[in-house]
């Protein structure tokens, strides 16, 4: 072979690896290029949260009604959300030291609560508690309340009570001063023009025990509360403050069909602290929604005498604000 024929083959051969070498550097570096801004940033922040566990701040003590139904929700949300939902109970000042608690949060969703009617409530009793402090995340639940009597009671009616109330007063138990027990007794009587001395006690249970041992005339607390005494015929359950029977009292009418216009109850959601981004926003409110009308939510907590009451985020955030303008007149 002549010198330029090698010198010409060695040529092409030099040329033929640097294009394959060319081709191979052009591959990796596709293959190694940085994702489209389309792919990262808001896309990537729905798809990571939650990245750890969730605390759920409870305003009351274990066993209780708001216990119950938040650690029956942190259980489904666990399996949607596939973290630990970690239930601490802040109890202490009506509520508002878990509620201010969860206000100075991180508003990053690690940090959410159940959050009862007393949130309408508390700012018309003196304390810094607001409502727009918080993203409500939608409601789960509602207890409704009643009015009973002793068994020995010479009132069989709800209107036998009312009119008696015209002569003297009736003395009512409920569960504690600025509870939203003593709340309903004030507006039965201001709707019924009766005069009924709210009583307080310590506490549901205790309010409850009260009427049992006729140290009252009557007592305001959850259904869930006097259903049992209501059954075992201790106790008479005169009217439900609903706008529909109970399933635990379905003998039991409700105030409204007796001529009262009188609604009320113990309702509670989940609530966050104020700025949630709106993806966090979003998983959570998800999340709540299908939990809250799970079959087994319902299971847990319909027991204790609470409803499953779903209310979305906006619907939530208007009954909240609308609760706390009636409370704003009540407590006064």
């Amino acid at each position: 072979m002549s010198s330029q024929l090698v010198r010409n083959t060695v040529v092409r051969r030099t040329l033929a690896i640097a294009v394959s070498a060319g081709i191979a550097v052009a591959g990796l570096s596709a293959c190694s290029s940085p994702a489209a801004p389309t792919d990262s940033g808001e896309n990537a922040s729905e798809t990571s949260f939650p990245e750890k566990d969730i605390n759920f701040i409870v305003q009351a003590a274990a066993g209780g009604g708001s216990d119950l139904s938040s650690r029956a929700l942190a259980a489904e949300l666990e399996e949607s959300l596939g973290v630990s939902i970690v239930v601490e109970n802040r109890p202490g000042a009506s509520g508002s030291t878990a509620m201010q608690y969860v206000a100075g949060a991180n508003a990053d969703g690690y940090t959410i609560g159940f959050v009862p009617v007393e949130i309408s409530m508390l700012e018309h009793l003196g304390f810094d508690v607001q409502p727009d402090d918080y993203d409500f995340l939608g409601q789960i639940m509602f207890s409704p309340g009643v009015i009973a009597v002793p068994a020995d009671s010479p009132y069989e009616t709800l209107d036998d009570l009312i009119d008696a109330s015209k002569d003297e007063a009736i003395t009512v138990a409920n569960s504690g001063a600025g509870s939203v027990w003593e709340a309903a007794t004030l507006a039965l009587a201001d709707d019924a023009d009766a005069d009924l001395t709210p009583v307080p006690f310590d506490g549901g249970a205790p309010a409850v025990a009260a009427a049992l041992g006729s140290q009252v005339d009557a007592v305001v607390a959850g259904a869930g509360e006097t259903a049992q005494a209501h059954a075992d015929g201790t106790l008479r359950v005169l009217a439900l403050f609903n706008d529909e029977e109970h399933p635990m009292l379905e003998d039991v009418p409700t105030a409204e069909s007796e001529g009262y216009d009188v609604l009320f109850g113990g309702w509670g959601g989940v609530y966050a602290p104020a700025g949630l981004p709106d993806d966090v926003k979003k998983v959570l409110t998800d999340a709540i929604e299908e939990g809250a009308q799970s079959d087994s939510f319902a299971d847990t907590i319909t027991p204790s005498g609470a409803l499953t009451v779903y209310k979305t985020p906006d619907e939530f955030t208007e009954f909240v604000n609308s609760e706390s303008d009636r409370f704003s007149t009540l407590l006064k």
